[in-house]
Order: C-alpha cells, then structure tokens, then sequence
C-alpha cells in the first residue's frame, strides 16, 4: 500500500476541494467517482469492493478506532492519506473522520436476475434516504438483487450511500433500465411479480407458501404508492394490515415485512 505519511492539513487545498465536490452529482458523473462516508460505509467498501477504491482519508482520531479497516486496507494495497480532523470535516460533514473516494462500478444487467430467488423492484424510488435503506432491508433479508429503475435516484449519492450502511457493496444494484424491462426479465427468470400495496384485498400473511417461489417485490413511489400501470404489470398485489391507527407502514417498513416474510418461505 501507497501511504501518506505527511498530514493533510490545508482545508483550503485543491485535493480537498474535489474531494468535497463529489458532494454534487455534476462532479460524480464528470470523474466517475463518488463519496463512502464514516466507518461502516468504509468499512464494507475496502472488505468487499476494494477495487473500486481510489484514495482512503483517515483522521488521527479515526486510525486508532478504525484499525481492523486500515488493517485491511493495507493488506489490499489501496492508498492512504491521513489528514487532520478539520480536513476530514471539510471533505465531508459525515465522514467521522474517516472516508474514502471510490469509482463508480460498471453497472450490472438484468441478467444477474436469472439465478435469482428474491429480487427488489424500485420503479421510481425518490427519496435518496429511503432508496439506501431499502438496499440496507434487501441485503439483510438475503435478497439477490435491487432493481432500482430509471427516473429514480442516484444510487452513488451521499444519501444513497450512507443509509445502505454498506448493504451496496454486499449485492447487484441494477439502475438505468425501465420498469418494464425489469419486470419482463424478472418474469423471464421465472420469478413472480408481486406488489406491495396498502388498497390490496390480499394479506401478505395470506400468501402462504406461494412465497415459497422465487419472487420480485415490487415496492411503489414513498408518496403515492404503486402507480396504476406499475400494479398492472404485477402478478399479484399484497397488502400489510393495519391493526391500529396508524394510515400506513412507510415504504422501507413494509419492504421489511415483505421481504421477511418471503426469507422465510424460502429457507
């Protein structure tokens, strides 16, 4: 491993200025990089993608806690800065002293589909912070892939990154394809097409061991829920009751419940 064994201490410096600017998504796109910010996000990126790894920031304060990451990533031969906390705060707010500058990857196909038992379809996720925790909600549940289909966000976005908490690192991501593709190759792949939606006449608990087969949920907008000709394409749709008072489950809520229920029949 290259490091670095002189402190970054300009604040104002070129290199903390790019580094800062992967903030914006014009920057991201024009040097094909992006922002993993705080110990866990890093941590998953260096132990399961440290080739897209171009350059890890590490505060004093950082190295003595994060030493099983800098164990790993000298092990893996990325380069290492160190920096002064102020330096590290500069680059970003939320990096707790440690963060790193990685490439954005190839983006896979729909193809990682075919072998696939549990798959999430996101026709137009738009809250960066609801999109990282759904990653999060698959990975945890053993999915094998995330859909997230065009016109939604930006799965390189800070906000993306950090609520996956890693969980990006771990699975696919497909981004870029249309709804409608996705769910044709799902259905290609022999998976069922089954939508969350509150206005459902079936319980999801109902499904029984239907959710014994291979599965694409498909998880609507936050705000309006699955849209007419998004319900149209599934094979089914599944509601979550609601026991008490509450109007609805929020999207990463009912993805769990789903999900879950799914894991389950499929062990």
């Amino acid at each position: 491993m290259s490091e670095r064994l002189d402190v970054l201490t300009n604040t104002r410096s070129a290199r903390v200025g790019r580094v800062a600017g992967l903030s914006r998504r014009s920057a991201r796109q024009r040097h094909r990089q992006f922002l993993v910010e705080g110990p866990q996000a890093v941590r998953e990126l260096v132990t399961h993608a440290p080739g897209l790894v171009r350059d890890l920031y590490v505060s004093d304060s950082a190295s003595v806690r994060e030493r099983d990451t800098l164990a790993r990533a000298r092990a893996a031969g990325l380069f290492l800065h160190r920096v002064s906390a102020e330096v590290a705060a500069a680059m970003s707010a939320d990096a707790q002293g440690i963060l790193a500058v990685a490439d954005t990857p190839a983006t896979p196909g729909l193809d990682v589909l075919r072998a696939a038992r549990l798959v999430v379809l996101l026709p137009h996720v738009a809250d960066p912070g609801n999109a990282g925790t759904l990653i999060r909600i698959a990975d945890a549940a053993g999915a094998d892939a995330v859909v997230v289909c065009r016109g939604g966000v930006e799965v390189t976005s800070p906000k993306v990154v950090r609520a996956s908490a890693g969980s990006l690192f771990h699975l696919p991501v497909v981004t870029g394809v249309s709804f409608d593709d996705a769910v044709a190759a799902a259905a290609s792949a022999g998976l069922q097409v089954i939508g969350a939606d509150a206005g459902a006449p079936t319980s999801v608990f109902t499904l029984g061991r239907r959710l014994a087969r291979p599965t694409a949920w498909v998880f609507g907008n936050e705000a309006h829920g699955l849209a007419a000709g998004e319900a149209g394409r599934c094979d089914l749709l599944a509601a979550i009751p609601i026991h008490g008072h509450a109007e609805s489950l929020n999207v990463a809520a009912a993805a769990a419940v789903c999900l879950y229920a799914s894991a389950e029949a499929l062990r």
